[in-house]
């Protein structure tokens, strides 16, 4: 009875990570169709219509801003960090979780990543763009912004390397640097397909110039394995790095609330909580709308909701640290920061953090909760904005009351504060829906590569080697044959 049980088939009781009854054609068919479609949905034209108006309300503001300057937004003294690197952090904070799906779950060889990587390297890249307009707009004249790249000029000028802006230049242009050739680097094979696939003549040429002449032989193959695996090899540090050096914003300074050695863990783990919130906020609808259950099965969303459950319990720690620091350290002043935090005139928002970050997440304990994709989404939703309001806790509540009382300020944003900042949102869904509609947003390779046909068994490539074929099976030619 045991060596029946043992033999039997073994059974993964988890949903699996593509659907049923799909083969390579159709999964080719299926991608390719959203790109190489004839005209536009009416749903993706009202979509992009909504958040193309937020785009313009972003550029609208860019420009009366260059031409009032930063005045017209709320920063004072000492808030004089406000929206802008509160908007800067948050955004970095969502383009965390492209890099992490792509690459470590990529050398960590997690098949369930393969259907959700290319949606959120995108995000990555269009939250890095949103982020990096706040501090080239902060410095007041973004005009001369290349000061900031150690490069030659007629001025002699050369960066000071112990600003903390300076960190943030070299972290984030590199981290968009890679990111960009690693989302790039994976679409070529995809661009290939769309080539052979496509019908209408400039659609070939097109997807011909971007495939790079991509022919999909062996050469191909390995040269693009191998660049492709040194680039996640190059990201996978990324991840830990560019989040740490923005925490070191902070952490270097001497402002009550900051000085504390926690901050790049701390910063880390809310990143990637805060983007894999953001991917599933839009990979739910988009998997309803276009139809994408058998990609973006159950499985993607669980695994997402545990990443964020484990993540979400490492920043809960991070609240409780702080509370714990501000105490163990008998200083009155990182006492009083904690105290003004909780029960300061900002203190309303401090309490709706630990709603939004730690309580209502833990409904994703329950099984039933991870499968409820409405219940999903809504924490998602809270989880976005409760990473929003943990950098405004950080940074003005932090600065408006200082250590003289004399120079306490309370910080007001004005309305250009909030049409910038939804502007960027704007900007960002623009972006997405631009992405999903003329571009592959899941990998047709390897959703291939997922097929039971597109296996290999590594035993029977073995035993053909070595001359055991099966019975009827014509074992490989032996070197002298």
């Amino acid at each position: 009875m045991a060596d029946a049980v043992k033999n039997q088939d073994y059974v993964d009781p988890r949903p699996p990570v593509v659907g049923p009854g799909l083969d390579f054609r159709s999964i080719t068919q299926k991608i390719a169709d959203i790109v190489l479609m004839r005209g536009f949905k009416k749903g993706w034209v009202f979509g992009f219509a909504i958040v193309f108006l937020g785009s313009i309300m972003l550029f609208n503001t860019i420009a009366y801003l260059v031409l009032k300057g930063v005045g017209i937004w709320g920063n004072n003294i000492p808030v004089g960090w406000a929206f802008d690197i509160i908007n800067f952090v948050w955004w970095i904070g969502i383009g965390h979780a492209g890099t992490l799906i792509s690459a470590i779950l990529l050398l960590l060889r997690q098949s369930w990543r393969n259907s959700i990587n290319r949606f959120a390297e995108a995000m990555t890249l269009f939250a890095v763009a949103c982020a990096g307009m706040f501090p080239a707009l902060h410095t007041g004249r973004p005009w001369v912004d290349y000061w900031l790249f150690p490069i030659p000029n007629t001025m002699q000028m050369w960066p000071n390397f112990r600003s903390p802006l300076m960190w943030d230049v070299f972290a984030v242009t590199t981290y968009f640097t890679v990111s960009l050739l690693f989302w790039f680097m994976g679409l070529i094979p995809d661009f290939a397909s769309l080539r052979d696939t496509a019908k209408k003549k400039w659609q070939k040429i097109l997807f011909g110039i971007l495939a790079m002449g991509w022919r999909g032989d062996a050469k191909h193959w390995h040269r693009y394995e191998t660049a492709y695996l040194l680039l996640a090899g190059l990201s996978t540090p990324l991840v830990l790095s560019v989040h740490s050096v923005v925490s070191f914003d902070f952490a270097t300074g001497i402002v009550p609330g900051w000085h504390t050695t926690i901050f790049p863990p701390y910063f880390v783990a809310g990143a990637i909580y805060a983007g894999f919130a953001m991917v599933l906020t839009l990979a739910i609808p988009v998997r309803k709308y276009y139809h994408l259950e058998d990609f973006i099965t159950l499985r993607h969303i669980r695994n997402c909701c545990k990443v964020m459950l484990a993540t979400g319990l490492i920043v809960a720690y991070g609240y409780l640290m702080e509370q714990f620091f501000s105490w163990y350290s008998s200083s009155t002043y990182e006492m009083f920061m904690m105290k003004n935090r909780m029960f300061g005139p900002y203190g309303y928002m401090y309490w709706i953090l630990i709603l939004c970050n730690i309580l209502i997440p833990q409904l994703l304990w329950w099984k039933k909760m991870r499968d409820n994709l409405a219940v999903i989404f809504i924490i998602c939703m809270f989880i976005n904005v409760g990473m929003w309001l943990e950098r405004f806790v950080i940074i003005v509540m932090s600065l408006n009351r200082d250590f003289t009382p004399s120079a306490w300020y309370m910080y007001r944003p004005t309305i250009f504060d909030f049409t910038m900042f939804f502007g960027t949102v704007g900007f960002f869904l623009t972006c997405m829906f631009l992405f999903i509609r003329f571009v592959p947003m899941i990998p047709i390779f390897e959703m291939k590569t997922l097929l039971p046909e597109a296996q290999v068994d590594e035993k029977k490539v073995e035993d053909l080697e070595n001359g055991k074929a099966p019975v009827g099976a014509t074992p490989l030619p032996q070197f002298g044959d």
